[in-house]
């Protein structure tokens, strides 16, 4: 009769245990005629390693398959990773510069190859740490958001949003990025109207008997004005 260890030792637990949900595919998941329960992960994104966050989000997706899964439902927890194509664009640039390279004297496609190996590197240590977190994952599932059928699978969403007069153009504040030289949507600005002054600067023009006028509710920028 073995003795039950006095310490907890995770690497004599863990990985056994893991590795044998894997080899009888506990996880997996195809439609049948018990009550569905499905959670789509929140896909982290593939600039880094998880983090915290990332931590307590899964555990907690974890318990509620789980439990789904000891109810008798047809319980299914979708992996995947995401592109976050604007900030893995600034790491890919910062580790080219590193190497002495710069994005402007790369071609598309020589600049997508260095893309593509970061998601790689990276979307893959992704999974393993949620693998080693216990994740109760169907991993035959894992989806990318750039892979060709999830892109195909939005752009036919958004066109089919467009078409039924769903999606619009509004007017929304930008941040402009002088750096990746694209503009940044601010979704967490709260819109409100008001009632303001507006300021009238006279610029003298040069050479000539006459003014450019700029109106502006910020007079306390103008002194950023370069563009004048």
């Amino acid at each position: 009769m073995n003795e039950l260890a006095t310490k907890y030792n995770p690497s004599e637990v863990e990985d056994k245990w893991y590795d044998y949900w894997m080899r009888h595919d506990l996880f997996k998941s195809a439609p049948d005629a018990r009550e569905p329960y499905t959670i789509v992960i929140p896909p982290p994104n593939v600039t880094g390693v998880l983090h915290m966050g990332h931590m307590l989000n899964n555990t907690i997706q974890d318990i509620l398959v789980r439990r789904a899964r000891m109810t008798g439902k047809n319980a299914l927890w979708v992996p995947g990773t995401d592109h976050a194509s604007i900030a893995t664009e600034a790491k890919v640039v910062a580790k080219l510069a590193e190497k002495g390279i710069q994005k402007s004297d790369l071609t598309r496609e020589e600049f997508l190859k260095h893309a593509w190996d970061w998601t790689h590197q990276y979307g893959g240590i992704i999974l393993q740490q949620l693998r080693k977190l216990g994740a109760s994952c169907d991993w035959s599932r894992t989806a990318f958001t750039m892979d060709e059928l999830r892109s195909k699978s939005v752009t036919k969403v958004f066109v089919d949003l467009y078409r039924r007069g769903l999606i619009y153009r509004g007017k929304r504040m930008v941040n402009w990025d002088p750096k990746a030289k694209t503009a940044l949507s601010d979704i967490e600005v709260i819109y409100k109207e008001e009632h303001s002054k507006l300021y009238y600067l006279r610029y003298y023009i040069v050479g000539e008997d006459r003014y450019a006028v700029v109106a502006t509710t910020r007079p306390e920028t103008i002194m950023g004005d370069t563009a004048m």
